[in-house]
C-alpha cells in the first residue's frame, strides 16, 4: 500500500514504545522522517534507531514533558529549524496512566490524567499548528480508547480524559476545517502493549483477546492522492469513514482549485 509518505514529515507524541512506536514504524517503513517525543531518552534513542533501520531517512527522539508548554515549545521549534518549518502528521499517542476507583482517586490523580491525557496533547497541536498550517497537506491523529464507551470501574479518570480529548478533536476538525487539516481520532481495543500488560487484570476475570497492532488504521494518515491497494473489509470500518472523509477532502479541494481557474 502506497500511502505518499515518502519524505513527509511526522512527529509522534509517545512514540518510544506500544502503539506509538507502532505507528511511528509505520510511518518509518514507508520512508517518512518522523521524531518520537517523550520523557526518557534511552528509549527515544532505541526507537530512533529502530525507526531509522525501518526506512526513516531522518528519525530522531527528542525528550519532553507534554504536560509543560515550555518543554512542547522547544521540541517543534527544534523541528520547525530542522524540516523548514513544515509538519505533515502529528500523532498524540500518548495516555494518562492513572488508575483507581472513583472513591479511591485524589483531586490530584484526576489533574494528574487530565494533564497527561489532555493536555499533553492541546500543548502538541497549539504548537504544531504553524508548521502544519505551511505544509502542503497536514493531519492529526489523536488516540482515545474504546474505554469512553465500554467502562471499567477502575478507569474513571481515564476514560474521562480520554472521552475529553474525543471531544477537542471534534472541535479543532471543524475549526481546522478551513486550513484543510485533517483530525482524527483512533479508539483502539485492548491491545498488549507494555502499558496494558503491566496493569494486568484490567479486564477483569473474563480474559480478553489481545489485538495485534499491524497498522490497520494507518490510511488516517494518507496524502491527497495516495492510494490504496485493498478495499477496506467490515473489520475496518474506522479506516472506511476515514477514507470516505478523506475523498470528500481531496474532491472538495479539486473543485476549488477548478473555480480558481
Amino acid at each position: 500500500m502506497d500511502l505518499g509518505l515518502k519524505d513527509a514529515t511526522a512527529v509522534v507524541v509517545g512514540g518510544g514504545r506500544g502503539m506509538g512506536f507502532a505507528a511511528a514504524r509505520c510511518l518509518a517503513e514507508d520512508g517518512a522522517r518522523v521524531a518520537v517525543v517523550g520523557r526518557t531518552k534511552d528509549v527515544l534513542e532505541r526507537a530512533a534507531k529502530d525507526l531509522t533501520e525501518c526506512g526513516s531517512p531522518d528519525a530522531l527522539g527528542l525528550v519532553a514533558d507534554t504536560t509543560d508548554a515550555g518543554q512542547v515549545q522547544r521540541v517543534f521549534d527544534e523541528l520547525s529549524e530542522r524540516w523548514h518549518g513544515e509538519l505533515n502528521a502529528l500523532i498524540n499517542a500518548v495516555g494518562p496512566s492513572t488508575r483507581g476507583t472513583f472513591e479511591d482517586l485524589t483531586d490530584a490523580r484526576w489533574r494528574e490524567a487530565f494533564d497527561d491525557g489532555v493536555m499533553g496533547m492541546v500543548h502538541c497541536v497549539r504548537s504544531a499548528l504553524p508548521m502544519l498550517r505551511k505544509a502542503g497537506w497536514a493531519r492529526i491523529v489523536n488516540f482515545s480508547a474504546h474505554s469512553t464507551q465500554r467502562q471499567t470501574v477502575i478507569l474513571p479518570a481515564y476514560t474521562a480524559a480520554k472521552a475529553a480529548l474525543t471531544s477537542i478533536s471534534k472541535n479543532l476538525s471543524l475549526l481546522l476545517a478551513k486550513d484543510e487539516i485533517m483530525v482524527n481520532v483512533v479508539s483502539p481495543g485492548s491491545i498488549a502493549s507494555e502499558a496494558l500488560r503491566g496493569w494486568g487484570g484490567l479486564g477483569g476475570r473474563r480474559r480478553q483477546r489481545p489485538l495485534r497492532a499491524d497498522g490497520r488504521h494507518r490510511q488516517a494518515l494518507r496524502s491527497p492522492g495516495a492510494s490504496a491497494s485493498r478495499r477496506p473489509a467490515r473489520g475496518d470500518r474506522p479506516c472506511r469513514r476515514v477514507s470516505r472523509v478523506e475523498a470528500q477532502l481531496v474532491h472538495d479541494r479539486r473543485q476549488h482549485q477548478r473555480r480558481r481557474r
